[in-house]
């Protein structure tokens, strides 16, 4: 599949209604996902993931015991699908949501969604989306692990402190390039560094591809 690396943005689902279909413990991360952004959410599977059940208990989102209907597109403005393996599902479902101008994303199956969900490391206040445009979902994974390592308690702490700061240099100085000055000072020293380290299979494939370009000048 050629790479696709679409036009990113970040999607407000604050008070509308988003159906997750599928109810394992993959829906229930999503599902917190949304619930965590202020979406209304409706989880359509037969079975539910014990997080789940408890979610719909405590009616913090609505179940639907059953299969996909055509009229679980009514009225919402995103479907994940996570449902693995039935790609004459997606297929269809994919032409159902565009008909009804829906967004829909299959959790193993882009081709047949009209968005990409990248993988996000949430620290404090920053969120930082990591996509490889489906050509290797699993290494968004690894570097999402990483950044997560990075990124600590100490780095939401230092961003809440520079939240407080510019909020009390909004009431302490009326001047704005004299305000941006002093934020921009408060930054000095700051650098994100970090290294990549490849596997050795990489690094044997390499090595050979140099040992052959070498060969053949």
């Amino acid at each position: 599949m050629p790479a696709n690396p679409g036009f990113p943005l970040s999607l407000d689902v604050r008070g509308y209604p988003v159906v997750v279909l599928g109810g394992d413990e993959e829906a229930a991360e999503k599902t917190k996902r949304l619930l965590d952004a202020g979406a209304k959410v409706t989880v359509v599977a037969p079975t539910l993931h014990d997080h789940l059940k408890q979610l719909a208990a405590s009616a913090k989102v609505v179940h639907r015991g059953r299969h996909f209907r055509e009229a679980d597109l009514e009225s919402a403005i995103l479907i994940l699908n996570m449902v693995r393996g039935d790609r004459d599902f997606a297929r269809s479902l994919f032409a159902k949501a565009r008909e009804k101008k829906v967004l829909l994303w299959s959790v193993d199956f882009p081709e047949a969604s009209s968005v990409i969900m990248p993988a996000v490391v949430a620290t404090g206040h920053v969120r930082i989306a990591i996509s490889t445009s489906g050509q290797a979902p699993a290494l968004s994974g690894f570097i999402k692990e990483d950044l997560e390592r990075i990124l600590d308690g100490e780095f939401a702490a230092f961003l809440d402190w520079l939240g407080e700061l510019r909020e009390q240099a909004k009431k302490d100085e009326p001047d704005v390039e004299k305000r941006r000055t002093l934020l921009r000072e408060a930054l000095d020293g700051f650098r994100f560094l970090g290294k990549v380290q490849y596997p050795k299979v990489w690094l044997e494939l390499r090595a050979q591809q140099k040992a052959g370009s070498s060969a053949q000048s």
